[in-house]
């Protein structure tokens, strides 16, 4: 047939696509799988009559500009003579002159979703539907809206300004407190960040690679300190990481000569890191008020108005009461000078408990010896029995056999003692049957009989449970209702356990001081030869 070879060229041979012939018995992906079939199919498919008149017919209706119609065309050609190609589709069946496809072009033909109306042996695979899911995880931060953006770098224009080429550190404190909005003494840590080479020099381009294309912008606070006072390799926070902006606070803030930042990072790591491991993370960090903190530090002139963490007053009760107890002043404490602690409060049971180190283990390298970081730890926890950190350390230190419950033998177990010293002096013993009634009334425990250090956080009376186990000072002045620690409570209920004794111990410490100093004819108020080996 020359006709059908001038019109259907070997090119279009090579382009033939297995799905045009769209057989029911065969696959497209069958087909593809075998080229060479494909071609046969496709030459014995030219070489047919009805094939050839199709051909023609389209090729007239070509030429004389008629509208073309394939399938029309044929029906007509083939009225009542039944299937046009019997030996190869079923009948009322016509092969389609192209692929079934949106785009109408054969070279992006797609496989037909779900499988074929007509039986066949063979699966056809269905492409899947891909949904475009947004982005949610960004590496390294989301980028900031334009317009934080772009207010970012005005601000640090006009600051760099006068000062192309760069700022020095006694001039970046504006940079770190008006664009970065972190405390005044985040300054230096920051620009030490930034200077990785120790130049002494801050560019503004390093400036802006550091802090704009380091999605500092799309922190928040909290992250934003965490990721400049961590180390690079570190996912944590240690003790170290606070010294540098504790060491400027001490160098900028009037009244602050004599504290140590020990005390101040032992406090830290007290209330914020809840794991106990030494490695702070952000989200403990988070979790806690040491961002608040900070910035009431810097905005606050007078120092003892901050009562987390920062306060020289607390500092100064906390150093003494332990300089109390060191009687030989070489910063370690036994369980012989613990056992003075107010006035002799605790029973030799809780204090060997303390000792055997079940709720928290000493830092002191020598054994038997508690050292001034875990008597910072001790006396937070014993004047401060319902803070979360408190009932943690009491709770353990109760548990006896360390399946975090509390039973009446345990709690038993330590009021004898106290019951005994009752009798020494002369006090109304409380049978501990009665002692038990009113702890369960005052914790309330899911379980009767049976008390969980869940129930123990729950009770705002944690602390006065553990006082009538362990403390008969605490527990004699609770039973008789000191007056005047109701008033205290009433005037300031936002203050803690913890801030209401160190402002008692603070003003009793100060009158003794004073009175001394008169007595001695000295107004030395500190011995510096008796500073803490720090």
């Amino acid at each position: 047939m020359p006709d059908m070879e001038g019109a259907v060229s070997m090119s279009d041979v090579a382009a033939f696509q297995p799905e045009a012939l769209q057989l029911p018995e065969l696959s497209p992906l069958a087909l593809k799988a075998n080229p060479f079939l494909a071609e046969q199919l496709f030459s014995q498919w030219l070489s047919l009559p009805d094939t050839s008149r199709l051909v023609k017919s389209l090729l007239s209706a070509a030429k004389t500009g008629e509208p073309l119609n394939a399938v029309g065309n044929s029906s007509s050609t083939n009225a009542g003579s039944g299937s046009p190609i019997p030996s190869m589709f079923p009948s009322g069946c016509t092969p389609p002159l192209s692929p079934r496809s949106i785009s109408g072009s054969p070279r992006t033909v797609k496989q037909r979703a779900g499988p074929s109306s007509l039986s066949s042996p063979l699966k056809v695979i269905s492409e899947p539907v891909r949904e475009v899911i947004p982005q949610f995880y960004f590496k390294n931060g989301r980028l900031p809206p334009d317009e934080t953006r772009e207010r970012c770098l005005f601000d640090v224009d006009q600051h760099f300004y006068d000062h192309m080429d760069g700022l020095q550190q006694n001039e970046f404190k504006t940079v770190a407190k008006d664009i970065c909005k972190l405390p005044s003494f985040f300054s230096t840590i920051l620009f030490r960040r930034i200077d990785v080479n120790s130049v002494g020099i801050i560019t503004r381009d390093q400036f802006i690679d550091y802090w704009v294309k380091g999605n500092f912008l799309t922190m928040d606070l909290a992250t934003q300190i965490y990721t400049i006072l961590k180390q690079p390799d570190r996912g944590y926070l240690t003790q170290e990481d606070f010294r540098p902006i504790l060491r400027e606070i001490l160098a900028t803030h009037p009244g602050l000569e004599f504290l140590q930042t020990e005390t101040v990072i032992y406090r830290i790591f007290h209330y914020v890191n809840r794991s106990g491991t030494g490695r702070l993370t952000l989200k403990e960090l988070k979790r806690s008020n040491l961002v608040a903190a900070m910035h009431q530090v810097d905005e606050e002139e007078d120092i003892n108005k901050v009562l987390r963490y920062f306060s020289y007053e607390h500092f100064y009760v906390i150093y003494c009461k332990f300089w109390e107890l060191d009687t030989d002043h070489d910063f370690l404490i036994d369980k012989e000078n613990l056992i003075r602690y107010g006035n002799h409060a605790l029973t030799y049971r809780i204090v060997d408990r303390v000792f055997s180190q079940v709720a928290r283990k000493f830092r002191s390298k020598v054994e038997g010896k508690m050292g001034y970081e875990d008597f910072v730890y001790f006396i937070l926890s014993e004047e401060d029995k319902s803070s979360e950190p408190g009932i943690e350390f009491w709770f353990n230190c109760i548990d006896l056999d360390g399946n975090g419950v509390l039973t009446s033998n345990e709690m038993q177990f330590f009021y004898e003692e106290q019951l005994h010293r009752m009798e020494c002096m002369a006090q109304e013993p409380v049978p501990f049957e009665d002692i038990l009634c009113q702890i369960i009334d005052m914790i309330g425990p899911e379980t009767e009989g049976l008390v969980t250090l869940r129930d123990m956080k729950r009770t705002k009376l944690a602390g006065h449970v553990f006082n009538i186990l362990f403390n008969l000072n605490k527990f004699i002045a609770f039973e008789s209702r000191d007056p005047f620690l109701i008033r205290q409570e009433r005037e300031n209920p936002t203050l803690t356990e913890w801030d209401r004794f160190a402002h008692r111990e603070y003003i009793r410490l100060s009158m003794e001081d004073d009175a001394e100093d008169v007595s001695n004819g000295s107004g030395d108020v500190w011995d510096e030869s008796l500073e803490a080996p720090f």
